[in-house]
Protein backbone atom coordinates (compact mmCIF):
# COMPACT_ATOMS: atom_id res chain seq x y z
CA UNK A 1 0.00 0.00 0.00
CA UNK A 2 2.77 2.62 0.69
CA UNK A 3 4.62 1.79 -2.66
CA UNK A 4 1.32 2.27 -4.69
CA UNK A 5 0.92 5.69 -2.44
CA UNK A 6 4.71 6.68 -3.53
CA UNK A 7 4.07 5.80 -7.12
CA UNK A 8 0.47 7.58 -7.10
CA UNK A 9 2.53 10.48 -5.11
CA UNK A 10 5.33 10.62 -7.81
CA UNK A 11 2.72 9.78 -10.86
CA UNK A 12 1.08 12.94 -9.64
CA UNK A 13 3.77 15.89 -8.88
CA UNK A 14 5.10 14.43 -12.18
CA UNK A 15 1.63 14.93 -14.17
CA UNK A 16 1.62 18.55 -12.50
CA UNK A 17 4.93 19.81 -13.30
CA UNK A 18 4.60 18.68 -16.67
CA UNK A 19 1.46 20.29 -16.86
CA UNK A 20 2.70 23.34 -15.19
CA UNK A 21 5.60 23.73 -17.65
CA UNK A 22 3.34 23.54 -20.46
CA UNK A 23 0.92 25.89 -19.41
CA UNK A 24 3.69 28.57 -18.77
CA UNK A 25 5.58 27.97 -22.08
CA UNK A 26 2.13 28.35 -23.68
CA UNK A 27 1.39 31.37 -22.21
CA UNK A 28 5.18 32.63 -22.45
CA UNK A 29 5.16 32.19 -26.10
CA UNK A 30 2.00 34.63 -26.24
CA UNK A 31 2.98 36.75 -23.74
CA UNK A 32 3.05 39.38 -26.26
CA UNK A 33 -0.29 38.86 -28.15
CA UNK A 34 -2.65 38.05 -25.24
CA UNK A 35 -5.64 37.33 -27.74
CA UNK A 36 -8.96 35.32 -27.06
CA UNK A 37 -7.37 32.32 -28.26
CA UNK A 38 -4.67 32.45 -26.26
CA UNK A 39 -7.27 33.33 -22.70
CA UNK A 40 -9.11 30.04 -24.28
CA UNK A 41 -6.40 27.43 -24.13
CA UNK A 42 -5.08 28.69 -20.63
CA UNK A 43 -8.78 28.41 -19.20
CA UNK A 44 -8.93 24.89 -20.83
CA UNK A 45 -5.30 24.01 -19.56
CA UNK A 46 -6.09 25.36 -16.54
CA UNK A 47 -9.22 23.00 -15.65
CA UNK A 48 -7.43 20.09 -16.64
CA UNK A 49 -4.93 20.56 -14.44
CA UNK A 50 -7.74 21.11 -11.77
CA UNK A 51 -9.04 18.02 -12.71
CA UNK A 52 -5.88 15.46 -12.55
CA UNK A 53 -4.69 16.98 -9.28
CA UNK A 54 -8.63 16.08 -7.78
CA UNK A 55 -8.11 12.49 -9.15
CA UNK A 56 -4.84 12.52 -7.71
CA UNK A 57 -5.50 13.60 -4.71
CA UNK A 58 -8.88 10.96 -4.45
CA UNK A 59 -6.68 7.97 -5.27
CA UNK A 60 -4.17 9.37 -2.67
CA UNK A 61 -6.88 8.89 0.19
CA UNK A 62 -7.36 5.70 -0.76
CA UNK A 63 -10.47 5.92 -3.68
CA UNK A 64 -12.77 6.57 -1.00
CA UNK A 65 -16.01 8.11 -2.59
CA UNK A 66 -16.04 12.38 -2.99
CA UNK A 67 -18.53 14.61 -0.94
CA UNK A 68 -21.69 15.41 -3.46
CA UNK A 69 -20.22 18.77 -3.92
CA UNK A 70 -16.49 17.38 -4.93
CA UNK A 71 -18.27 15.39 -7.08
CA UNK A 72 -20.25 18.16 -8.61
CA UNK A 73 -17.54 20.64 -8.67
CA UNK A 74 -15.57 17.76 -10.58
CA UNK A 75 -18.23 17.18 -12.89
CA UNK A 76 -18.78 20.84 -13.89
CA UNK A 77 -14.51 21.03 -14.41
CA UNK A 78 -14.97 18.23 -16.48
CA UNK A 79 -17.94 19.23 -18.73
CA UNK A 80 -15.77 22.65 -19.14
CA UNK A 81 -12.82 20.65 -20.18
CA UNK A 82 -14.21 19.23 -22.86
CA UNK A 83 -16.00 21.92 -23.89
CA UNK A 84 -12.86 23.90 -24.55
CA UNK A 85 -11.41 20.95 -26.43
CA UNK A 86 -13.88 20.64 -28.65
CA UNK A 87 -12.67 24.04 -30.30
CA UNK A 88 -13.09 26.89 -28.06
CA UNK A 89 -15.41 27.94 -25.36
CA UNK A 90 -18.83 27.77 -24.96
CA UNK A 91 -20.99 30.40 -26.55
CA UNK A 92 -22.78 32.40 -24.41
CA UNK A 93 -26.84 32.28 -24.97
CA UNK A 94 -28.50 35.21 -26.81
CA UNK A 95 -29.84 38.02 -24.24
CA UNK A 96 -32.95 37.91 -26.25
CA UNK A 97 -34.23 35.51 -28.79
CA UNK A 98 -36.58 35.87 -31.94
CA UNK A 99 -38.83 33.36 -32.60
CA UNK A 100 -38.73 32.24 -36.54
CA UNK A 101 -41.89 30.49 -37.53
CA UNK A 102 -41.93 28.51 -40.30
CA UNK A 103 -44.64 29.17 -42.31
CA UNK A 104 -44.34 31.49 -45.53
CA UNK A 105 -44.24 35.37 -45.54
CA UNK A 106 -47.18 36.38 -47.38
CA UNK A 107 -45.20 39.28 -48.80
CA UNK A 108 -42.82 37.43 -50.82
CA UNK A 109 -46.14 36.11 -52.94
CA UNK A 110 -46.58 39.77 -54.22
CA UNK A 111 -45.68 40.71 -57.69
CA UNK A 112 -42.68 43.55 -58.32
CA UNK A 113 -44.20 46.48 -59.15
CA UNK A 114 -42.69 49.59 -61.20
CA UNK A 115 -44.73 52.29 -62.62
CA UNK A 116 -42.84 54.74 -65.39
CA UNK A 117 -44.00 57.98 -67.02
CA UNK A 118 -43.56 60.26 -69.89
CA UNK A 119 -44.16 63.30 -69.83
CA UNK A 120 -43.78 65.76 -72.67
CA UNK A 121 -43.80 69.86 -73.52
CA UNK A 122 -43.72 70.63 -76.70
CA UNK A 123 -43.62 74.56 -79.32
CA UNK A 124 -45.48 73.98 -82.61
CA UNK A 125 -45.41 77.35 -84.35
CA UNK A 126 -47.68 76.04 -87.03
CA UNK A 127 -50.08 75.26 -84.37
CA UNK A 128 -50.15 77.60 -80.96
CA UNK A 129 -53.67 76.58 -80.12
CA UNK A 130 -52.44 72.85 -78.77
CA UNK A 131 -51.78 72.29 -75.51
CA UNK A 132 -47.92 72.90 -74.70
CA UNK A 133 -48.01 70.30 -71.87
CA UNK A 134 -49.06 66.67 -71.56
CA UNK A 135 -48.70 63.70 -69.52
CA UNK A 136 -48.53 61.24 -72.56
CA UNK A 137 -48.56 57.99 -70.83
CA UNK A 138 -48.83 56.52 -67.17
CA UNK A 139 -47.32 52.26 -67.23
CA UNK A 140 -48.00 50.08 -64.44
CA UNK A 141 -46.03 47.28 -64.84
CA UNK A 142 -46.64 43.96 -62.47
CA UNK A 143 -44.05 41.08 -62.91
CA UNK A 144 -43.68 37.60 -60.59
CA UNK A 145 -42.48 34.12 -60.84
CA UNK A 146 -45.04 32.30 -60.75
CA UNK A 147 -42.92 28.66 -59.69
CA UNK A 148 -39.83 27.73 -61.04
CA UNK A 149 -41.41 27.06 -64.34
CA UNK A 150 -43.32 29.89 -65.38
CA UNK A 151 -43.51 33.83 -65.06
CA UNK A 152 -46.67 36.18 -65.45
CA UNK A 153 -46.12 39.80 -66.70
CA UNK A 154 -49.05 42.22 -67.26
CA UNK A 155 -48.44 46.05 -68.01
CA UNK A 156 -51.30 48.72 -67.47
CA UNK A 157 -50.91 52.13 -69.33
CA UNK A 158 -53.07 55.24 -69.91
CA UNK A 159 -51.94 57.23 -72.58
CA UNK A 160 -53.02 61.09 -73.54
CA UNK A 161 -52.62 61.94 -76.69
CA UNK A 162 -50.70 64.82 -78.05
CA UNK A 163 -47.46 65.32 -80.17
CA UNK A 164 -47.86 62.40 -82.27
CA UNK A 165 -45.73 62.33 -85.71
CA UNK A 166 -48.17 61.82 -88.41
CA UNK A 167 -46.82 61.09 -91.74
CA UNK A 168 -49.95 61.16 -93.89
CA UNK A 169 -52.58 63.16 -91.91
CA UNK A 170 -55.74 62.73 -92.52
CA UNK A 171 -58.98 64.69 -92.27
CA UNK A 172 -60.57 64.55 -88.76
CA UNK A 173 -58.07 62.07 -87.94
CA UNK A 174 -58.27 62.16 -83.91
CA UNK A 175 -56.90 59.78 -80.99
CA UNK A 176 -58.30 58.40 -78.61
CA UNK A 177 -56.64 57.65 -74.96
CA UNK A 178 -57.41 58.85 -71.60
CA UNK A 179 -58.43 55.38 -69.70
CA UNK A 180 -56.17 52.05 -68.62
CA UNK A 181 -55.87 49.62 -71.05
CA UNK A 182 -53.70 46.05 -71.04
CA UNK A 183 -50.73 46.63 -72.94
CA UNK A 184 -49.26 43.27 -72.37
CA UNK A 185 -50.77 40.57 -70.16
CA UNK A 186 -49.16 37.13 -70.61
CA UNK A 187 -47.66 33.89 -68.80
CA UNK A 188 -44.18 32.56 -69.95
CA UNK A 189 -42.88 29.10 -69.24
CA UNK A 190 -38.95 28.88 -69.54
CA UNK A 191 -36.62 26.74 -69.61
CA UNK A 192 -38.48 23.55 -71.44
CA UNK A 193 -36.84 20.81 -73.47
CA UNK A 194 -34.42 22.07 -76.50
CA UNK A 195 -34.27 25.61 -75.34
CA UNK A 196 -37.61 26.22 -75.65
CA UNK A 197 -39.97 29.28 -74.58
CA UNK A 198 -43.97 29.65 -74.36
CA UNK A 199 -45.83 32.43 -74.37
CA UNK A 200 -49.68 32.92 -74.01
CA UNK A 201 -51.77 36.15 -73.68
CA UNK A 202 -51.69 39.50 -74.97
CA UNK A 203 -48.14 40.55 -75.93
CA UNK A 204 -45.93 43.03 -78.18
CA UNK A 205 -45.04 40.60 -81.11
CA UNK A 206 -41.00 39.73 -82.01
CA UNK A 207 -41.43 41.74 -85.34
CA UNK A 208 -37.53 43.01 -85.53
CA UNK A 209 -35.74 44.52 -82.46
CA UNK A 210 -37.62 47.08 -81.48
CA UNK A 211 -41.27 46.63 -81.45
CA UNK A 212 -40.96 45.17 -78.06
CA UNK A 213 -39.39 47.87 -76.40
CA UNK A 214 -42.31 50.11 -74.53
CA UNK A 215 -42.67 53.52 -75.32
CA UNK A 216 -40.74 54.78 -72.61
CA UNK A 217 -37.76 53.11 -73.36
CA UNK A 218 -37.08 54.16 -77.11
CA UNK A 219 -34.16 56.27 -78.22
CA UNK A 220 -36.13 58.93 -79.24
CA UNK A 221 -40.05 60.16 -78.88
CA UNK A 222 -41.53 57.87 -81.38
CA UNK A 223 -41.11 55.02 -83.50
CA UNK A 224 -39.95 54.87 -86.77
CA UNK A 225 -41.99 56.37 -90.04
CA UNK A 226 -42.62 53.01 -91.75
CA UNK A 227 -43.67 51.66 -88.52
CA UNK A 228 -45.80 54.70 -87.53
CA UNK A 229 -47.62 54.30 -91.69
CA UNK A 230 -47.94 50.57 -91.63
CA UNK A 231 -48.64 49.29 -88.39
CA UNK A 232 -49.53 52.77 -86.56
CA UNK A 233 -48.42 54.60 -83.28
CA UNK A 234 -48.62 51.61 -80.77
CA UNK A 235 -46.47 48.42 -80.84
CA UNK A 236 -47.59 45.86 -82.93
CA UNK A 237 -49.18 43.69 -79.84
CA UNK A 238 -51.94 41.05 -80.14
CA UNK A 239 -53.45 38.04 -78.47
CA UNK A 240 -52.41 34.59 -78.78
CA UNK A 241 -49.21 32.29 -78.92
CA UNK A 242 -45.63 32.75 -78.92
CA UNK A 243 -42.89 29.65 -79.19
CA UNK A 244 -39.25 30.94 -79.37
CA UNK A 245 -36.03 28.85 -79.37
CA UNK A 246 -32.94 29.28 -78.89
CA UNK A 247 -30.70 27.71 -81.70
CA UNK A 248 -27.94 25.18 -80.19
CA UNK A 249 -25.49 25.56 -82.53
CA UNK A 250 -23.26 28.85 -82.84
CA UNK A 251 -21.31 30.16 -80.02
CA UNK A 252 -17.63 30.85 -79.33
CA UNK A 253 -17.00 33.22 -82.08
CA UNK A 254 -19.89 31.70 -84.78
CA UNK A 255 -22.78 33.94 -83.38
CA UNK A 256 -25.73 33.00 -81.33
CA UNK A 257 -29.18 32.28 -83.27
CA UNK A 258 -33.01 32.49 -82.25
CA UNK A 259 -36.30 32.09 -83.64
CA UNK A 260 -39.85 32.91 -83.05
CA UNK A 261 -43.03 31.23 -84.41
CA UNK A 262 -46.21 33.32 -83.24
CA UNK A 263 -49.62 33.03 -83.95
CA UNK A 264 -52.50 35.65 -82.99
CA UNK A 265 -55.86 37.25 -83.63
CA UNK A 266 -55.50 39.95 -85.89
CA UNK A 267 -56.08 43.19 -83.49
CA UNK A 268 -54.36 46.22 -85.43
CA UNK A 269 -56.58 47.94 -87.26
CA UNK A 270 -54.14 49.64 -89.81
CA UNK A 271 -52.96 45.98 -90.82
CA UNK A 272 -55.98 43.88 -91.01
CA UNK A 273 -59.08 46.02 -90.99
CA UNK A 274 -61.83 43.94 -88.90
CA UNK A 275 -61.11 41.14 -90.19
CA UNK A 276 -61.32 37.86 -87.90
CA UNK A 277 -59.20 35.15 -87.94
CA UNK A 278 -55.77 34.76 -86.90
CA UNK A 279 -52.11 36.46 -88.35
CA UNK A 280 -48.67 34.30 -88.40
CA UNK A 281 -45.12 35.73 -87.52
CA UNK A 282 -42.07 34.67 -87.95
CA UNK A 283 -38.94 36.11 -86.87
CA UNK A 284 -34.85 34.84 -86.88
CA UNK A 285 -32.61 37.44 -85.14
CA UNK A 286 -28.44 36.68 -85.30
CA UNK A 287 -25.81 37.98 -82.58
CA UNK A 288 -22.73 38.30 -83.19
CA UNK A 289 -19.69 39.64 -80.64
CA UNK A 290 -17.38 41.08 -83.83
CA UNK A 291 -14.47 41.93 -81.13
CA UNK A 292 -14.01 42.74 -77.45
CA UNK A 293 -15.69 45.98 -77.84
CA UNK A 294 -18.37 45.13 -81.26
CA UNK A 295 -21.45 43.48 -81.58
CA UNK A 296 -23.75 42.68 -84.75
CA UNK A 297 -27.37 41.80 -84.10
CA UNK A 298 -29.57 41.08 -87.36
CA UNK A 299 -33.00 40.72 -87.55
CA UNK A 300 -35.83 39.20 -90.66
CA UNK A 301 -39.36 39.29 -89.80
CA UNK A 302 -42.54 38.51 -91.88
CA UNK A 303 -46.06 38.77 -91.09
CA UNK A 304 -48.97 37.24 -93.00
CA UNK A 305 -53.15 37.53 -92.90
CA UNK A 306 -56.23 38.87 -94.46
CA UNK A 307 -57.56 43.00 -94.56
CA UNK A 308 -61.15 42.90 -94.79
CA UNK A 309 -62.70 46.29 -93.93
CA UNK A 310 -66.14 45.39 -95.89
CA UNK A 311 -64.65 47.12 -99.15
CA UNK A 312 -61.83 45.78 -99.66
CA UNK A 313 -60.53 42.25 -98.84
CA UNK A 314 -57.24 40.92 -99.57
CA UNK A 315 -54.21 39.38 -98.51
CA UNK A 316 -51.64 40.90 -97.24
CA UNK A 317 -47.67 40.20 -96.03
CA UNK A 318 -45.33 43.14 -93.96
CA UNK A 319 -41.59 42.08 -94.27
CA UNK A 320 -38.67 43.91 -92.23
CA UNK A 321 -35.18 43.84 -91.80
CA UNK A 322 -33.13 45.17 -88.73
CA UNK A 323 -29.58 45.70 -88.12
CA UNK A 324 -27.94 47.29 -84.48
CA UNK A 325 -24.54 47.81 -84.17
CA UNK A 326 -22.91 48.64 -81.00
CA UNK A 327 -19.88 49.54 -80.22
CA UNK A 328 -18.52 50.01 -76.08
CA UNK A 329 -15.19 50.11 -75.14
CA UNK A 330 -13.83 47.46 -72.67
CA UNK A 331 -13.65 49.24 -69.07
CA UNK A 332 -14.90 52.43 -70.10
CA UNK A 333 -18.34 51.61 -71.55
CA UNK A 334 -20.21 53.96 -68.90
CA UNK A 335 -18.77 56.74 -70.56
CA UNK A 336 -18.15 55.78 -74.31
CA UNK A 337 -20.14 54.06 -76.76
CA UNK A 338 -21.66 54.32 -80.08
CA UNK A 339 -25.64 52.48 -81.43
CA UNK A 340 -26.40 52.19 -84.79
CA UNK A 341 -29.64 51.41 -85.84
CA UNK A 342 -31.63 51.05 -89.00
CA UNK A 343 -33.78 49.14 -91.01
CA UNK A 344 -36.46 48.61 -94.32
CA UNK A 345 -39.85 47.47 -93.86
CA UNK A 346 -42.25 46.69 -97.11
CA UNK A 347 -45.85 45.63 -97.17
CA UNK A 348 -47.79 43.85 -99.90
CA UNK A 349 -51.52 44.07 -100.67
CA UNK A 350 -52.27 46.81 -100.39
CA UNK A 351 -55.90 49.13 -100.36
CA UNK A 352 -57.71 51.82 -101.22
CA UNK A 353 -56.97 53.94 -104.18
CA UNK A 354 -53.24 52.04 -104.55
CA UNK A 355 -52.50 49.28 -106.81
CA UNK A 356 -52.91 45.91 -104.97
CA UNK A 357 -50.19 44.82 -106.74
CA UNK A 358 -47.58 46.90 -105.62
CA UNK A 359 -45.86 47.49 -102.64
CA UNK A 360 -45.08 50.09 -100.02
CA UNK A 361 -41.24 50.64 -99.00
CA UNK A 362 -39.74 52.44 -95.93
CA UNK A 363 -36.33 52.81 -94.90
CA UNK A 364 -35.28 54.54 -91.04
CA UNK A 365 -31.71 54.78 -89.55
CA UNK A 366 -30.72 56.00 -86.17
CA UNK A 367 -27.72 56.24 -84.65
CA UNK A 368 -26.77 57.43 -80.86
CA UNK A 369 -23.20 58.12 -78.68
CA UNK A 370 -22.21 58.23 -75.27
CA UNK A 371 -20.53 61.51 -74.85
CA UNK A 372 -20.23 60.84 -71.06
CA UNK A 373 -21.96 58.87 -68.25
CA UNK A 374 -24.51 61.13 -68.03
CA UNK A 375 -24.97 62.74 -71.51
CA UNK A 376 -25.90 61.13 -74.86
CA UNK A 377 -26.74 62.93 -78.70
CA UNK A 378 -28.33 61.20 -81.04
CA UNK A 379 -30.22 61.62 -84.32
CA UNK A 380 -32.34 59.75 -87.14
CA UNK A 381 -33.19 60.05 -90.72
CA UNK A 382 -36.61 58.49 -91.87
CA UNK A 383 -38.16 57.86 -95.23
CA UNK A 384 -41.65 56.24 -95.86
CA UNK A 385 -43.97 55.61 -98.66
CA UNK A 386 -48.01 56.16 -98.03
CA UNK A 387 -49.28 51.97 -98.20
CA UNK A 388 -52.88 53.54 -99.17
CA UNK A 389 -50.90 55.40 -102.59
CA UNK A 390 -47.06 54.70 -102.71
CA UNK A 391 -46.57 58.03 -105.18
CA UNK A 392 -47.08 59.99 -101.82
CA UNK A 393 -43.96 59.93 -99.58
CA UNK A 394 -42.45 61.78 -96.50
CA UNK A 395 -39.63 61.84 -94.60
CA UNK A 396 -38.24 62.68 -90.69
CA UNK A 397 -35.33 64.16 -89.29
CA UNK A 398 -35.06 64.36 -85.83
CA UNK A 399 -31.47 65.40 -83.60
CA UNK A 400 -31.56 64.79 -79.77
CA UNK A 401 -29.95 65.40 -76.56
CA UNK A 402 -30.32 63.26 -73.93
CA UNK A 403 -29.21 63.97 -69.69
CA UNK A 404 -29.74 60.79 -67.31
CA UNK A 405 -29.88 62.55 -64.20
CA UNK A 406 -30.07 58.93 -62.84
CA UNK A 407 -31.47 55.59 -64.01
CA UNK A 408 -34.78 56.32 -62.24
CA UNK A 409 -35.11 60.06 -64.36
CA UNK A 410 -34.12 60.44 -67.98
CA UNK A 411 -34.53 64.32 -69.54
CA UNK A 412 -34.41 64.62 -72.99
CA UNK A 413 -34.86 67.45 -75.77
CA UNK A 414 -35.85 66.71 -79.08
CA UNK A 415 -36.58 68.30 -82.88
CA UNK A 416 -38.86 66.43 -85.00
CA UNK A 417 -39.20 68.07 -88.65
CA UNK A 418 -40.94 66.30 -91.67
CA UNK A 419 -41.81 66.77 -95.03
CA UNK A 420 -44.04 65.16 -97.32
CA UNK A 421 -43.76 65.37 -101.39
CA UNK A 422 -47.51 66.34 -101.41
CA UNK A 423 -47.56 69.37 -99.43
CA UNK A 424 -44.96 72.37 -99.45
CA UNK A 425 -44.64 73.42 -95.85
CA UNK A 426 -42.74 71.39 -93.54
CA UNK A 427 -43.63 70.61 -89.75
CA UNK A 428 -41.57 71.40 -87.20
CA UNK A 429 -42.12 70.95 -83.55
CA UNK A 430 -39.41 71.35 -80.53
CA UNK A 431 -40.07 68.26 -77.43
CA UNK A 432 -38.70 68.42 -73.83
CA UNK A 433 -39.64 64.63 -72.32
CA UNK A 434 -39.21 63.93 -68.78
CA UNK A 435 -39.16 60.05 -68.21
CA UNK A 436 -39.11 58.63 -64.92
CA UNK A 437 -39.74 55.05 -63.44
CA UNK A 438 -40.19 53.72 -59.75
CA UNK A 439 -39.76 50.07 -58.70
CA UNK A 440 -37.36 47.47 -59.48
CA UNK A 441 -38.10 47.80 -63.48
CA UNK A 442 -36.58 50.67 -65.08
CA UNK A 443 -37.49 51.46 -68.26
CA UNK A 444 -37.64 48.46 -68.88
CA UNK A 445 -37.36 47.41 -72.59
CA UNK A 446 -39.13 43.94 -73.20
Amino acid sequence: MIRRLALVRAGGTATSVLLASLLFSHAGAHAQQPNDSVRVELARLSALVDSLGREVRRLQSGGQPEEQGDALARLRAAAQAAAAAGGGAPAAAPATQEFVGRQRSLQALNPEISVSADVFGHVNKDATNQDNFFAREFEISLVSNLDPYSRAKVFLSRETPGGEISPFPEEGEEEAGGSFSVEEGFVEWVGLPGNLSFKLGRFFQQFGQLNRWHSHALNFQSRSLPHLAFIGEENLGQTGASIHWLMPFGGDGGGTYETTLEVTTKGNELLFGGAQGVSLLGNLNGFWTLTESTDLDLSLSWMSGRYDDGTDAIDRNLYGAEMAFTWRPPGRSLYRGVTLRGGVMALEGLVGPADPEQTAWGFWTQGETRLSQSWLAGARFDRTENPADPTETAWLVSPTITWWQSEFVRIRVEYDLVGRSFMTNRDGQLLFQVTFAMGPHKHETY
